[in-house]
């Protein structure tokens, strides 16, 4: 092939920021812990931005891009650029690095900001709060000396930023019924000097995310657009507005008349789209193609990108950038770390640098014709092709017995109403029954015995009487508090996810594949590459050991089909649907085995179902039966009076709710501290009919509160939800809390407990 007379810019919306070795969240613990001082932490940030601007330069990417970096979460930085901090902290309209993370982490008499799903990602961010006296105040200094840091170092500049519109529509109104644009013109200031700041700078480009084009958005926010872009338009470098996570072709006509110098698409979550902005797309603007995956690992089929890229080509010219489909914040940073994968199932991946690396294959063949780079090409057909005729990848029994499943595979033997009846005759448990979400803190101890069996330094007979006496503690410590309902901690499992997929088939395991969930939290996804079954028990023995060591009741612990589906990195050759269902067939084999071993209650964790929901509305009905009907296959093996529970947090239910009563849980925790019980509002609107634990404390802040303030959240809840249907739990799993504040924590949720039940129970 010749090669064109028009060069293709390639550029990636967002790097991760955590660094290859986790650098960032060593950087910050140590600054929460007092270790590192901030002006320590800031350089720690300083290397790795500049680590990641050059690699994006030295894979040929034509901008750096700047402004992706944050300390905790690229929202939460936009709330500190603008002085958007909520008043109750006390903060004013400058932001310091102290005030940052005082929001983020919350004070000892203010909680956190809430923690919201990105979108349908696994990625939280903390959700800024607007009302009308909001007011916004631009504090440069959260922005602009990282640009003229990567300016001095040569770099052609790209900045990524949240767009207004997005910002708006995703803070809280701290007021029942504010209209949030109300706001937008007060913040368009804001962006129209900083936008001024930057193009005064000499910054090539400017990327704004409008993400929340992807949902389903009222007529005044779409209308807003014209509002927005026309002012600043008027005083920006060059604006890229850049959409992803779904289809934005409705919106192709609003798009094209904007006052932008060019628009993002994201070709590999909606490549349907791409027909509605070729054809006839504006001579004055860039049309920028997101065709590699920026939110899973697997490697790009080059082949078939550069078939869908030649005809763009041909109709844009220098007008076709092209990119990956989102920021690479959502996939590790570095696969040439990974010396322990099979070596065929490596071909198959591409982390964030690999990324890159396609993107500059691209832009060659693009530029200087396919034959310029056919070794490269040669490489990844390969990859490809063995992907593709893997033996691991179709297991007959598997897809046998998926097949198979019937409508009774997904139903209780009995309704909700005489199941309850029954499990309370066998569990004998007092009202408002306390109990906790499943971990306990993983303490030094605790990882240092796992590290060295797993590096073979530690017997399996010893690993075992370490965890048992980390379990045998945990039993104390909750008896000792006086919780009805224990758990017997965890200490086993290195992950939620990872610790079932290591046991079951069809899944893989890096050693580096992290990436950030919020702040310093970092997990390291499993990868289902195959057909996914279970070969023995998972936790049968662990929670048998916990229940002989106590007459009150132990909850086996389990991470259910959903979340183990949407918190892994999941193949893209077989349907989601497909791939729950035979999680849910693996699952309902544990939660039988656990029935067998004595375990009258068993927790099925679902926190991932709402992330999963599609973001146009028109998709959901056909996501939540199926999601619905993996979470009952993996429950409903059991007899009426086993206690099937679940957990979900961090996440909006008011209007999936039919669908989170049709799981049929008999108990239900959820997370409401931080919203103060608002969440919980929507299931007494609602009639939710089983059971349901309210969380009365944030675990993912240092922050203790008193049992009084517990008592208040409490006494909200029995206003919605009578109390024989209440129980009493913390927001989320204790695994990254330490032992001192956990037992202060559950001791006052007992003693705010005690005061409700002394209240509710007569003379």
């Amino acid at each position: 092939m010749t090669a064109t007379p028009y060069a293709t810019t390639v550029h990636v919306l967002g790097y991760p920021r955590i660094g290859a070795q986790r650098e960032l969240k060593t950087a910050l613990e140590a600054h929460w812990q007092g270790k590192l001082d901030e002006t320590g932490l800031r350089a720690a940030g300083a290397d790795l931005r500049q680590r990641h601007w050059a690699a994006q330069a030295a894979a040929g990417m034509d901008f750096v891009t700047v402004g992706d970096f944050a300390f905790y979460d690229h929202l939460h930085s936009c709330t500190a650029l603008f002085g958007a901090a909520p008043a109750r902290f006390g903060l004013g309209n400058e932001v310091d690095l102290p005030g940052y993370f005082a929001m983020a982490r919350g004070t000892p008499t203010q909680p956190a900001l809430a923690m919201k799903k990105w979108f349908d990602t696994n990625y939280h961010y903390l959700q800024p709060e607007i009302g009308p006296d909001t007011v916004f105040r631009l504090n440069r200094d959260w922005l602009l000396p990282e640009v003229r840091e990567a300016l001095s170092l040569g770099h052609k500049v790209k900045v990524a930023l949240p767009g207004p519109l997005t910002y708006l529509w995703l803070a809280r109104g701290t007021h029942g019924g504010f209209d949030k644009l109300r706001l937008l013109n007060l913040l368009l200031n804001s962006y129209w000097t900083l936008l001024g700041d930057l193009k005064a700078l000499g910054v090539a480009w400017v990327q704004l995310d409008e993400p929340i084009l992807a949902l389903d958005l009222p007529a005044e926010w779409l209308a807003a657009f014209n509002l927005a872009y026309a002012s600043l338009a008027s005083n920006a470098p060059p604006i890229l507005l850049a959409t992803y996570f779904g289809s934005v072709a409705a919106h192709a006509p609003l798009l094209r008349a904007l006052p932008v110098a060019g628009v993002h698409v994201d070709a590999v979550r909606a490549p349907e789209q791409l027909a509605a902005f070729v054809a006839d797309w504006p001579q004055d603007k860039v049309l920028s193609v997101g065709l590699v995956d920026g939110r899973n690992l697997w490697r790009s089929d080059l082949s078939r990108i550069l078939a869908l890229l030649h005809p763009i080509k041909a109709a844009l010219g220098a007008r076709l950038w092209v990119s990956a489909s989102c920021s690479l914040l959502h996939v590790p940073v570095d696969l040439e770390q990974e010396t322990k994968l099979d070596p065929a199932l490596k071909s198959w991946l591409a982390f964030a640098q690999q990324k890159l690396e396609e993107l500059a294959l691209l832009k060659s063949a693009l530029n200087h014709g396919e034959q310029a780079v056919w070794r490269e090409l040669h490489t990844s057909a390969i990859a490809v092709e063995s992907r593709r005729k893997a033996p691991s990848t179709h297991i007959k029994t598997v897809r046998a017995r998926v097949a198979a499943l019937t409508a009774g595979d997904a139903e209780r033997g009995a309704p909700y109403a005489a199941r309850a009846a029954q499990q309370r005759a066998k569990l004998q448990l007092p009202l408002l029954p306390t109990t906790t979400i499943g971990s306990f803190p993983q303490t030094a101890d605790i990882r240092a015995a796992r590290s060295s069996f797993k590096k073979g330094a530690l017997s399996e007979g010893d690993y075992t009487a370490a965890m048992h006496t980390a379990i045998r503690e945990a039993v104390e410590k909750q008896e000792a508090l006086g919780l009805d309902m224990l758990v017997h901690g965890e200490a086993e499992r290195n992950d939620m996810v990872e610790y079932f997929g290591e046991q079951l088939s069809g899944y893989a395991f890096t050693e580096y594949g992290w990436v950030q969930s919020y702040g310093s939290r970092c997990v390291k996804p499993p990868v289902i590459y195959g057909d996914v079954a279970r070969p023995k028990a998972m936790t049968v023995a662990w929670s048998r050991y916990a229940q002989s060591l106590t007459h009150k009741p132990m909850k086996g612990m389990l991470t259910g089909p959903v979340t183990m589906l949407f918190w892994s990195f999941v193949r893209d050759d077989l349907s989601r649907e497909q791939v729950a269902l035979q999680l849910a067939c693996a699952l309902r084999d544990e939660v039988s085995d656990l029935e067998a071993a004595g375990i009258a209650a068993i927790q099925i964790d679902e926190p991932a179902i709402r992330e999963g929901l599609p973001l146009k509305a028109a998709d959901w009905p056909a996501y939540l039966a199926w999601a619905v009907r993996a979470f009952r296959i993996s429950a409903s093996g059991v007899r009426t009076d086993t206690q099937i529970h679940t957990h979900m947090c961090y996440s909006e239910f008011n209007d999936i709710l039919p669908s989170i009563a049709a799981l049929d849980a008999d108990v239900i925790t959820i997370e409401t501290s931080r919203s103060n019980m608002q969440l919980l509002e929507a299931f007494g609107d609602f009639s939710y009919p089983n059971d349901i634990g309210p969380g009365v404390y944030d675990i993912h802040s240092p922050r203790v509160p008193a049992v009084s303030e517990m008592t208040a959240l409490l006494e909200k809840a029995i206003k919605v939800i009578p109390p024989e249907r209440l129980w009493v739990n913390p927001d989320c799993g204790l695994k990254t809390r330490g032992w001192a504040e956990t037992e202060d924590a559950l001791g006052k949720m007992v003693q705010a407990t005690r005061v409700l039940r002394e209240r509710l129970t007569p003379s």
